[in-house]
């Protein structure tokens, strides 16, 4: 018995039979996974794509032209629905980023009193001491020392975009501490 070819099955699934359709998923899951699992670097985030990107093909089959060939035409869903999630993670992350700035921002415009700024700063050295020495030295010049991260380059001696990398899991690191330990009372 020879194998059905692509157009073959998707001509068969336009015609009504629908369960011909997990042909092609049959053939596709293990490569298109991979591939998720590569750029999204979470087993259970790439079966969820990949699931949503089969969706995407199936519903989307009554438009495929046949220009190409159907796993091109689908590593092409794939791929696309890959980079969504990326930006949908992405904003999320910077969202987060955003909000911890307000928190300090809120903290440090609301301690206006030189007693009070003096008492949040050693509060909020304390909580840097708590992070990894890189992360609480990017911390401590762009936040206490208000180095741009320009200056901080310089300084450590890293490229510009390094240091923003560095800065955001600092970020992150320090929202951990200040979440886990139940601080944002304190710094507000």
């Amino acid at each position: 018995m020879r194998e059905l070819t692509d157009t073959e099955i998707i001509e068969s699934v336009r015609k009504g039979n629908q369960s011909d359709f997990e042909i092609l998923v049959d053939r596709y899951k293990n490569k298109a996974f991979s591939l998720l699992c590569n750029m999204l670097k979470d087993n259970m985030e790439a079966e969820e794509v990949l699931q949503d990107a089969f969706l995407k093909a199936f519903y989307g089959l009554k438009n495929f032209k046949q220009e190409a060939k159907f796993s091109t035409w689908f590593y092409r869903i794939v791929y696309n629905t890959a980079l969504t999630r990326l930006s949908a993670k992405k904003r999320k992350i910077e969202k987060e980023m955003t909000s911890i700035d307000e928190e300090l921002n809120i903290a440090d415009d609301y301690y206006t009193d030189q007693s009070e700024k003096k008492e949040l700063g050693r509060f909020l050295n304390e909580i840097i001491n708590k992070l990894p020495s890189n992360y609480a030295s990017v911390i401590t010049m762009f936040y206490l020392e208000e180095m741009s991260c320009e200056e901080i380059s310089e300084v450590t001696n890293q490229s510009v975009s390094n240091v923003k990398v560095l800065l955001y899991r600092s970020r992150n690191a320090l929202r951990e501490i200040v979440l886990k330990n139940n601080y944002t009372m304190e710094l507000l």
